[in-house]
């Protein structure tokens, strides 16, 4: 029997960005740009593309700029227009989510008590079925949508919960969940359980799940009895691991470049990355490059 479509997509944006500050002081960390788009921006692009019908945004109300950006500002718009700023009118247009063709769904995250527990505030307004959740820190670009990749594997996979994963060095596997693999094929991993932050000495494989996830509904239940795990938070890894032996877990390697945009040496390589794709960035990057060569050589 096929499974269901995955219609949902959940955003969990309701963090302080404390990493970025100040510059997250007044701005959200989903609307720092990687050139001239906004994080969030491209995890939008990402659901959109995957054919998501529903995108529930878990946020805080101190950041309601992200609504703003999300939504379009039809009087926004106009003013451009009227100011000969029509090309730029028509980019903003592109990029909001236009009520017609997805739900948009905000709701709030009230305290800071882990991924989990923003996971399950989507829970009353997630549509039928399994849930993608994105995390838009995790920058992936290149070929084809990681989340559309992904739904392509879950619906022929026999597992209910599917993780991105990628490999790391042995002595990052504490910044990460880790998966605990007992087969692969191709760029499935089916995993007996996954454990958060692991040291190296304890971890079962260098395998690190990164920001995007499809879940069975049955995910809402288990966040609502999980107990608090790493760092006094509800980790959604907890929760994830709980269902494995019912529903089944694989990690999926993505083919698509990842960027840690939640740190700043991770959002700097993003930034030089699709730069270099860029031709209106040549002349800067190759400017900057003779220089460094200039100034090793004096």
């Amino acid at each position: 029997m096929p499974k269901p479509a995955v219609r949902t997509a959940i955003f969990p944006v309701a963090g302080l960005g404390t990493r970025f500050l100040p510059a997250t002081k007044a701005t959200p960390k989903e609307l720092l740009p990687v050139l001239d788009t906004p994080l969030i921006q491209y995890a939008i692009d990402e659901a959109r593309d995957a054919g998501i019908e529903r995108m529930v945004f878990v946020s805080h109300p101190s950041k309601d700029a992200i609504e703003r950006h999300v939504l379009d500002d039809f009087e926004l718009r106009q003013t451009l227009r009227e100011r000969g700023k029509a090309r730029i009118a028509r980019k903003l247009k592109e990029a909001a989510l236009d009520e017609k063709d997805v739900d948009v769904s905000f709701v709030m995250q009230m305290e800071p008590l882990g991924l989990g527990h923003a996971v399950l505030q989507a829970k009353d307004v997630a549509l039928p079925g399994a849930v993608a959740v994105l995390l838009p820190d995790d920058l992936i670009v290149g070929g084809k949508g990681c989340l559309s990749e992904m739904i392509e594997a879950y619906e022929e996979s026999d597992a209910g919960h599917l993780v991105a994963t990628m490999e790391v060095p042995s002595q990052d596997v504490s910044k990460y969940g880790i998966l605990s693999v007992i087969e692969r094929t191709g760029q499935l991993s089916r995993a007996d359980g996954m454990i958060e932050k692991p040291q190296p000495e304890k971890a079962p494989s260098t395998s690190a799940v990164v920001g995007r996830y499809i879940l069975d509904e049955s995910i809402f239940a288990a966040l609502e009895t999980q107990k608090p795990g790493v760092g006094g938070e509800i980790q959604l890894t907890d929760a994830i691991a709980a269902g494995v032996k019912t529903l089944g877990l694989a990690g999926y390697s993505f083919s698509a470049l990842r960027f840690d945009c939640g740190s700043k040496q991770g959002m700097l390589a993003a930034q030089l990355h699709l730069a270099q794709q860029d031709p209106e960035f040549a002349d800067v990057l190759d400017a900057f490059v003779t220089s460094q060569s200039r100034d090793r050589a004096a």
